[in-house]
């Protein structure tokens, strides 16, 4: 699997395609199937933001990383005020140098310029400027996701059809879960899916080739 399209960037709702919007639209959740080998991927959810005939662009969203974001951020002379065990997250393989800001308003205005909606509630942004803000004053829901995951033309599409992801509306409680080992399970619980009765994959042994 290929999820590396650098091109794919953040573009308004109103530019998607039409059949391409009719058959997938985002803002929604992407739930790995247990054939998803992948090692970016497996048992991984995909907050997908953008659709459209030219790509899709989306972040793993249940990939904490070792990275504390008390250590990083003062090195980038930046304040973080939250909680000292608060980590980045791993947002995609696509440029990982890239950070991006995921939170959600609770107040409906949090006067910062360079965001980008995903949801009413929902926002990203990558201005340096917003990130200060945030970190000084986080809200209650906050990532910073390292890198994205991106598709080709069509690409995401032909993985849904062969069943490597199921779909599902965005649930903050989904998006911004308290436990990410458990949160591949609960998503598949929201669209009624047992994991248990799923099909058990393994690991392909390595020839030396790749997806």
């Amino acid at each position: 699997m290929h999820r590396g399209s650098p091109e794919v960037g953040l573009r308004p709702a109103d530019m998607m395609a039409p059949m391409s919007a009719a058959l997938l639209e985002a803002p929604l959740l992407l739930i790995a199937m247990p054939q998803v080998m992948d090692p970016f991927f497996h048992r991984s959810l995909v907050l997908l933001v953008h659709h459209d005939a030219e790509g899709s662009l989306g972040f793993i969203v249940n990939r904490p990383t070792e990275i504390l974001l008390g250590e990083i951020l003062p090195g980038m002379e930046m304040e973080w005020a939250g909680t000292d065990d608060a980590v980045a997250y791993f947002g995609g393989p696509v440029q990982p140098q890239l950070g991006t800001v995921l939170y959600q308003r609770v107040d409906g205005s949090d006067g910062l310029e360079g965001t980008v909606e995903v949801t009413p509630d929902f926002r990203l942004t990558q201005h340096v400027s917003d990130l200060q803000s945030l970190a000084a004053d986080p809200p209650g829901r906050f990532r910073l996701l390292l890198g994205y995951a991106g598709w080709g033309q069509d690409q995401l599409m032909e993985e849904i059809l062969r069943n490597d992801w199921l779909t599902a509306t965005v649930e903050p409680d989904l998006v911004f879960t308290e436990d990410p080992l458990t949160a591949w399970e609960a998503a598949l619980g929201s669209v009624g899916v047992d994991p248990g009765t799923l099909p058990s994959w393994s690991a392909p042994a390595d020839d030396g080739g790749s997806n």
